[in-house]
């Protein structure tokens, strides 16, 4: 389990190292840099849609992931088969992973940096299709060597989709925190550990 929690947080500093540095050039006179990266309370208008938007937001997320897994991808080759049959012992290494390790990381980086630089660049659009294509693209070159071209388009395809959902709520549900999405994106790969923990 100790292992689990600081992998988890190595790898958020992995993840911080870029937009730290980059905040640090840039905008450290401007703003602290939780503000900056949207690590901040969501600012919520309708609690109802809101609550909905996660909903859906979650649905749009595994419904193409899972039918990836099922029809194409060898589960071994995932991140989430460390938990395979370990049942309740990995619900907390299981936690550590959804939450920090993956959840936190990859939305400092690709929401909470890469989404809102390139808005500064380009319309709110554009950018978040741009962050999600990369976000896809880093995770089908993942597994480059061992998926064939159509299905690890197919990965990058969900991927991308799943990161263009999460930076669409993000921006225009909640505020520009990325707290929403973390939450997501948590709440995503702890139901896919606990498929491979509960051998689903």
């Amino acid at each position: 389990m100790m292992n689990n929690l600081i992998s988890a947080i190595l790898q958020v500093m992995l993840f911080s190292v870029i937009p730290f540095i980059w905040w640090l050039c840039t905008a450290r006179k401007k703003q602290p840099f939780l503000t900056w990266i949207g690590l901040q309370k969501p600012i919520i208008v309708h609690k109802g849609r809101y609550a909905m938007y996660i909903v859906l937001s979650i649905f749009t997320m595994l419904i193409p992931s899972f039918a990836l897994v099922f029809f194409y991808i060898d589960r071994s080759l995932l991140a989430a088969n460390q938990f395979a049959g370990l049942g309740a012992a990995a619900v907390i290494p299981a936690l550590f992973y959804a939450i920090i390790q993956t959840g936190l990381s990859e939305e400092l980086l690709f929401r909470g940096f890469l989404l809102k630089r390139l808005m500064k660049i380009f319309d709110f659009q554009g950018a978040n299709l741009l962050q999600s294509i990369i976000f896809g693209c880093v995770h089908g070159a993942m597994l480059w060597s061992v998926l064939p071209l159509h299905v690890i388009l197919l990965v990058v395809l969900t991927t991308a989709l799943a990161g263009y959902v999460m930076g669409w709520v993000n921006e225009r549900i909640a505020g520009g925190s990325i707290v929403t999405s973390w939450s997501i994106h948590s709440i995503v790969n702890f139901i896919a550990a606990c498929l491979y923990m509960f051998k689903f």
